[in-house]
């Protein structure tokens, strides 16, 4: 298993920007697709986006489509999540999560190892 740590949070105007980070630990990177993922108080985590391995492939959820972007850097063994036009509903914590395989799913479940989370907090 990997180790990924999340970082790269914090709280920011409606309007505003973020990038969030994502290290993961072992020389394997590059055969894990990846993912984020958010929950909100009261709210069950929910699916952001997803990378392939490559990162040939991304998949979006419609709420962040257009305005949230989903990169890895192999080389580096780092996953981002670039979040522009942010509104307060994006207000949650955002953790990156690890499946091995070529294509990422959209499910919690098909994800194998999961980070601690990183608190996004959007004022309107």
């Amino acid at each position: 298993q990997v180790q990924l740590v999340e970082s790269g949070g914090g709280l920011v105007q409606a309007g505003g920007s973020l990038r969030l980070s994502c290290a993961v630990s072992g020389r394997t990177f590059n055969t894990y697709a990846m993912g984020w993922f958010r929950q909100a108080p009261g709210k069950e985590r929910e699916f952001v986006a997803a990378i392939s391995r490559n990162g040939g492939i991304t998949y979006y959820a419609d709420s962040v489509n257009g305005r949230f972007t989903i990169s890895r850097d192999n080389a580096k063994n780092t996953v981002y999540l670039q979040m522009n036009s942010l509104k307060p509903e994006d207000t949650a914590v955002y953790s990156c999560a690890a499946e091995v395989g070529v294509l990422p799913g959209t499910e919690a479940a098909d994800f194998d190892s999961w980070g601690q989370g990183t608190q996004v907090t959007v004022s309107s």
